[in-house]
C-alpha cells in the first residue's frame, strides 16, 4: 500500500482512480471529487474541505479525521466503510451506501444524512441540527445515539437501537420492524403509521404519540405528562409503568398502565374497537 504523508491536494480529482492508498495528515482543500472511483483507501488524521471527496469508493477507512463545512456530500455511492473518532461539520453525508461501521462520530449538521443506506452498524453517534437523518435506510444497528435533528428515522426498515436520547418530532414515521431499547424519545407525533414498532424500557414525551400504528408493542415504558391522545387508531400491546395522561380510540389489543388519567372512546373510533384498557391503580 502506498503512503502519502502531510501533503495538500486541491482542485478537480487530484487522487482519482487510486487503489491501495494510505493518507496520513493529508489536507484536501477547495475543489471537487478528490478521492473518486477508488478502492482500499485508509485516511488517518486528514482534513477534508473540498466537495464530494469520497464518491464510488470501495473498502475504505476514515479515522481521526475532520470534514469542514466545505466537505459536503462527501460520502456517496460507496461501500465497506469504517469511520472512527471523526467530526463532521458538513451536511448531506452518506447516500446510497452499504456496509457502514461507525464509532465515536459527531455530526454537527446532520441534514439529510444516511439516505438510502443499508447495513449500518453504529456505536456512539451524535447528530445535531438538520432534517431527515436515516430516511429510507434499512438494516441498522445502533448502540449509543444522541440526536436533536428533526424528523429522524422516517421510512426505515429493520432497525435496532439501544441507549439513545432523541429529541425531535415526527420521529419513526412509517417505519417497519424497528425495536428501541433503554432510550428516551422526546417530541411530538412519535411513531405514526409504523408497522412492528417495539419499545422496551423507554421513556416517551410529546403529544399524540404512537398513533395509526400497526402491531405496536411497548414493554416496561414510561410516559411524560404531555403525552395526550396516545394510541389513536393503533393496534397495540402495551405495558406502561406509571401514569399515562390520555388514551384515545385505540383499535384493538391491550393497554395496561399503573394509572390512566383519562380514556377517550368516541363516535370516531374504528372497528373492531375492542382494545382492552386496564389501570392497575385500585380505585376507592
Amino acid at each position: 500500500m502506498k503512503t502519502i504523508k502531510n501533503e495538500t491536494f486541491g482542485g478537480e480529482r487530484p487522487l482519482y482512480g487510486s487503489h491501495g492508498l494510505r493518507l496520513e495528515g493529508v489536507k484536501i482543500t477547495e475543489g471537487e471529487s478528490a478521492i473518486k472511483e477508488c478502492s482500499d483507501i485508509d485516511a488517518v488524521n486528514c482534513v477534508f474541505e473540498g466537495n464530494y471527496p469520497f464518491w464510488h469508493v470501495h473498502r475504505f477507512s476514515i479515522v481521526d479525521c475532520y470534514f469542514d463545512v466545505g466537505g459536503r456530500s462527501a460520502l456517496w455511492y460507496s461501500d465497506n466503510l469504517v469511520m472512527k473518532n471523526t467530526r463532521i461539520d458538513a451536511p448531506k453525508m452518506f447516500r446510497e451506501m452499504s456496509d457502514i461501521d461507525i464509532e465515536n462520530v459527531v455530526m454537527n449538521d446532520a441534514d439529510e444524512v444516511f439516505w438510502r443506506c443499508r447495513n449500518i452498524n453504529i456505536k456512539n453517534l451524535e447528530l445535531h441540527e438538520g432534517t431527515y437523518p436515516f430516511m429510507f435506510s434499512e438494516n441498522i444497528k445502533i448502540d449509543g445515539l444522541k440526536s436533536d435533528s428533526k424528523y429522524v428515522f422516517q421510512y426505515v426498515k429493520n432497525v435496532e437501537i439501544r441507549n439513545a436520547l432523541i429529541t425531535t418530532k415526527d420521529a419513526f414515521w412509517e417505519v417497519e420492524n424497528v425495536t428501541i431499547y433503554d432510550s428516551e424519545l422526546n417530541g411530538e407525533y412519535l411513531g405514526w403509521h409504523s408497522k412492528n414498532l417495539r419499545l422496551v424500557n423507554c421513556h416517551i414525551t410529546g403529544e399524540q404519540p404512537l398513533c395509526y400504528a400497526h402491531d405496536l408493542v411497548l414493554e416496561n415504558c414510561t410516559f411524560g405528562e404531555d403525552c395526550d391522545r396516545a394510541f389513536e387508531y393503533s393496534t397495540v400491546n402495551a405495558d406502561i409503568k406509571g401514569k399515562i395522561t390520555n388514551v384515545k380510540n385505540p383499535i384493538s389489543g391491550r393497554i395496561v398502565a399503573d394509572e390512566i388519567g383519562s380514556i377517550t372512546l368516541d363516535e370516531f373510533i374504528r372497528q373492531p374497537a375492542d382494545c382492552e384498557i386496564v389501570s392497575r391503580k385500585v380505585q376507592n
